[in-house]
């Protein structure tokens, strides 16, 4: 599959939601192809559609309800967040399979930095040592994909300690940067997942 590229570059949340649900909506209208909206966004909490606010600890940065699924979690400078907006049933996949395709792009970058991930059959999310790397949340209406996935790259972790990020007591957040102990170019990466969601979802 074939997809349109939008980078936002840094983006408030607010902002980048508007323009997800323009997009679902002309994707389901047929006037728009499946695009892949890439962003940093500035500092936010975002809560899942069955969050709970009691898994904010501290409200160390602005606090956004979502329809998205999945807990609450943090967005921020450094980490790169992918939206897919694209039609399932021109995919010809399922909810499931669609959300194993998203992991499988996470896994291929991290194979290329040799950063060795497993996925946990009870947890959503690319995890590496035990530790959670990426998370997934999505929404889903009349076929038509919104919000996806979060890649901690060069993140300020710090932010995931005011947090139970997604839910789970005493989860430890990592990211490239720390398994590394280097930064790693956003650019690199996103040309990484624009490859690498080409491939997986041409299968």
């Amino acid at each position: 599959m074939q997809f349109k590229i939008r980078d936002l570059q840094r983006c408030n949340y607010l902002d980048s939601l508007t323009i997800q649900e323009t997009l679902r909506k002309n994707v389901a209208d047929g006037i728009s192809e499946p695009t892949l909206i890439f962003v940093e966004h500035n500092s936010v909490y975002t809560l899942g559609k069955n969050a709970s606010e009691l898994n904010i600890l501290k409200k160390s940065c602005p606090i956004i309800q979502t329809n998205r699924g999945g807990d609450v979690t943090y967005h921020g400078p450094g980490q790169i967040v992918v939206y897919p907006i694209v039609n399932l049933k021109e995919l010809k996949i399922g909810v499931k399979s669609y959300v194993k395709n998203i992991e499988q792009v996470i896994v291929k970058a991290l194979d290329h930095y040799k950063i060795d991930s497993d996925i946990l059959m009870e947890e959503t999310g690319v995890w590496t040592q035990g530790k959670k790397i990426a998370s997934i949340g999505i929404n889903v209406s009349k076929g038509i994909t919104m919000h996806g996935l979060s890649i901690n790259v060069n993140t300020d972790l710090s932010f995931f300690k005011d947090i139970i990020s997604c839910g789970i007591p005493n989860v430890k957040m990592t990211s490239i940067e720390k398994e590394l102990g280097k930064k790693i170019p956003m650019n690199d990466i996103k040309m990484l997942l624009i490859n690498n969601f080409k491939h997986i979802f041409s299968k």
